[in-house]
């Protein structure tokens, strides 16, 4: 497999697990929703409820991390690495990488089998109530999680060598983007298409002004 085929088939499982997962907000809105009707209105609360939520939610959080690294959306201080040449932006990533990122990872991926597993083995309950719902399929989300950040952070790793090779970044799959970044591109457009019309204009107008004083010469 290519570089870039590797680089987009990481990307793009990323992706899609990030988006699959995202709907679990829905269903979490839905729950809440649907507790509080209940809780409120026929005064019959549901026990587990808060199990629940925070399984619901915290799969979400876990799931989403390979997508946000796909999108290079985690938080970095970018007040000095944006003023960084590629090259330096690539070595200093590595380091990062190999330091931090890969044992780190790695050290979550096992844990966490070992976590799911053992929870598993001994059908694991959540203790927060009486009859409290399990959580075993909860625990096993961790080493999942931690895996599809491992393949993505070994597609960024090699991210990283072809642009130090290249001195320039290799393109990643694009997807949504934040409101106000979409503005201010959006601004910046208007703006420069309004900067180009009053160019094409003075220009125009310099141009109407040389035939007019050429043909009063003539005249």
């Amino acid at each position: 497999m290519s570089v870039p085929s590797f680089l987009r088939l990481a990307d793009n499982v990323s992706t899609w697990s990030g988006k699959a997962c995202a709907w679990l907000i829905c269903v979490l809105m839905l729950a809440v929703s649907v507790e509080v009707f209940k809780r409120y209105i026929f005064n019959a609360p549901t026990a587990w409820i808060f199990d629940l939520d925070s399984m619901l939610y915290g799969t979400l959080f876990m799931m989403c991390g390979a997508y946000t690294l796909a999108q290079d959306g985690h938080v970095r201080g970018d007040f000095l690495y944006s003023n960084m040449k590629p090259r330096t932006q690539a070595s200093l990533d590595l380091a990062l990488y190999f330091l931090f990122f890969i044992p780190g990872i790695v050290a979550l991926v096992y844990a966490g089998y070992t976590f799911g597993m053992e929870s598993w083995r001994i059908n694991e309950h959540s203790n927060v109530t009486s009859d409290g719902p399990p959580v075993y399929p909860f625990k096993m989300i961790i080493p999942i999680a931690g895996a599809l950040v491992l393949f993505q952070g070994a597609a960024e790793i090699l991210r990283c060598i072809v642009c130090l090779r290249s001195g320039e970044w290799p393109a990643r799959l694009k997807d949504v983007e934040e409101i106000d970044v979409v503005g201010e591109q959006l601004a910046q457009s208007e703006f420069l298409d309004e900067e180009s019309r009053r160019i094409a204009e003075q220009a125009q107008n310099i141009d109407e002004a040389a035939h007019q004083r050429g043909g009063a010469g003539k005249s």
